[in-house]
């Protein structure tokens, strides 16, 4: 990696990764205690993850592609102030409705993480690109897991509202030290606004490899917000009854997938991008087998879990650096893409969490997550000789 991408740097911009996506999370373990307090059901109270879902997208659509225009050294700070400020406004929402609103503000703003990693792959030497976005992704993973589980244990001993305190204060920290650690950049060329929203949608129709590589993604960003939405409603329903605490622990389970992100990165520098998703999506598509024949049994759901979290993370890590190597100049705006669509997938698959789960419990959500994990898996075997190969030429860039 060149000096201006250090080891040290390389950590701060994976906790700051992983501090700010985990706040899409925060919500989870925490359904049933939100729902009782602000005195609304478990399945309204599961829009919460569903709107701050779509609030990201929104986010990831309309700022991070200044990423590829604005001094990102001031950006990011700026964004991570910005939703320290909708924390606060979570902390302290009166009523279920006010809530719902910062929490989609909390989406929108909290996109610091997309930010650092096209910011990373711009810092990095391209023969170790794979290994840099791999390190950071695993940083937005363990964010991803490990809110769940914070988030669990802190409004165990202290009450949901202050989760979204301790996140505010977290991110108002991480302004100051990202502020300082950033280098700085050349000036970029200035865009008009409208033109580099637009230009989002002129790349993605550039380029045949990223609009399958969407698709893959979107799909598999689906099964993984179905499955720990609907997790939380299996863990905490007889036989089970587990506690707000004990089902955030389950977010432990899933930290050997952020291992393998990093470890995935230098597959994709070694060229065998293509071949390991279609693996990854094989290993994802055994966890929901597992998964829906273990049910009775917290052992074979775990072992599920970690399947499920190392097939996802790995498919996004292969995804996402392919797409960095398609278009250097771009690599925001692409990076908003691929996370747009993610997020769309993921609150689409929040959302049908909860139908299939009063139509059928935990065998039609497993069900329903085989479906769209063969899909993707078509897709890929359709697509795997050409528009996924990208040349090496362009790889190299």
């Amino acid at each position: 990696m060149t000096a201006a991408m250090t080891t040290g740097r390389t950590v701060l911009f994976a906790v700051a990764g992983g501090a700010a996506v985990g706040n899409l999370y925060w919500a989870q373990p925490l359904l049933d205690d939100v729902a009782a307090d602000l005195g609304t059901s478990s399945a309204l109270a599961g829009l919460l993850v569903t709107l701050t879902q779509v609030g990201y997208a929104l986010g990831i659509l309309l700022v991070v592609p200044l990423g590829d225009v604005l001094d990102r050294r001031r950006l990011v700070p700026g964004v991570l102030l910005t939703s320290a400020v909708a924390l606060v406004g979570a902390a302290v929402a009166p009523g279920f409705t006010t809530l719902l609103v910062a929490l989609a503000l909390v989406g929108t703003t909290t996109v610091a993480g997309q930010l650092l990693i096209p910011l990373a792959g711009d810092l990095a030497d391209p023969a170790a690109r794979g290994r840099v976005v791999g390190t950071i992704a695993s940083g937005v993973l363990t964010g991803i897991l490990l809110s769940r589980t914070v988030s669990g244990v802190i409004a165990g001993f202290a009450g949901w509202r202050t989760v979204y305190v301790v996140a505010a204060v977290a991110a108002v920290v991480l302004a100051v030290l990202l502020r300082r650690a950033i280098p700085e950049l050349p000036p970029r060329e200035r865009v008009a606004y409208p033109r580099l929203i637009g230009s989002v949608f002129r790349a993605v129709g550039a380029h045949r490899a990223v609009r399958v590589t969407l698709v893959i993604s979107a799909a598999v960003f689906a099964v993984f917000t179905m499955f720990w939405t609907s997790l939380t409603f299996l863990l905490s329903a007889p036989p089970y009854g587990w506690s707000t605490t004990a089902i955030g622990a389950v977010g432990l389970v899933g930290l050997a997938g952020a291992v393998a992100a990093q470890r995935v990165g230098r597959l994709h520098d070694r060229g065998w991008s293509v071949p390991v998703t279609g693996g990854a999506l094989v290993l994802v598509l055994v966890s929901l087998v597992v998964a829906g024949l273990g049910a009775g049994s917290v052992p074979v759901v775990l072992v599920a879990v970690l399947l499920l979290d190392v097939g996802v993370q790995a498919t996004n890590v292969l995804n996402q650096t392919r797409l960095f190597a398609i278009d250097p100049a771009a690599r925001s705006r692409l990076n908003t893409a691929f996370v747009t669509s993610n997020f769309v997938g993921g609150a689409i698959g929040s959302a049908v969490a909860g139908v299939l789960w009063n139509a059928g419990g935990w065998t039609a959500v497993t069900i329903g997550g085989a479906v769209l994990v063969g899909f993707a898996t078509t897709v890929w075997a359709v697509h795997r000789r050409r528009a996924l190969v990208v040349p090496e030429r362009t790889a190299s860039a």
